[in-house]
């Protein structure tokens, strides 16, 4: 996975989610394992001041999402892809710009993922995320498992 996939993914979410856009959603990292995001504080506000939960879960949800599109554009895989379940857990406020990490939850592999894909058409894949908080530890936590399906199958 290049820059330039990870740029052109973002392109398309805020092209094509409105909510990501009016969120001001901006590639922070990525790399074939973790892919991070991040949204200023000041559109994603809530009334205490701190950010709205509505965003932390959206930006999670999008960052694990786009964890597995990346990878499946990386391996030239066409799929929808959605969450099909998810938790999510608030810790503590979130006070200024934020961002999200995605990575697969303990257990999940790439490999298995895939050849579920080719054999059956669909697959799911099981994802971590989280919001860090200023003093590092978590402000907010998504579970989540998402599925990719081939069009057609």
């Amino acid at each position: 996975m290049t820059d330039h996939d990870a740029s052109d993914l973002i392109r398309f979410i805020r092209d094509k989610i409105p909510l990501a856009r009016a969120m001001e959603l901006e590639l922070l990292a990525h790399d074939e394992d973790r892919l991070a995001l991040r949204a200023p504080l000041a559109p994603n506000v809530n009334d205490k001041g701190c950010a709205f939960g509505g965003s932390l879960v959206s930006l999670m949800t999008l960052t694990g999402w786009g964890l597995a599109e990346l990878a499946l554009r990386a391996r030239g895989h066409h799929c929808d892809v959605f969450v099909g379940e998810s938790t999510v857990r608030y810790l503590q406020p979130v006070w200024a710009d934020f961002h999200a990490e995605a990575r697969l939850a303990a257990g999940a592999d790439w490999a298995s993922f895939f050849d579920t894909l080719q054999a059956r058409g669909k697959a799911r894949i099981e994802v971590a995320c989280s919001v860090p908080g200023a003093d590092g530890k978590p402000a907010a936590t998504l579970s989540a498992r998402f599925v990719a399906k081939e069009p057609g199958r």
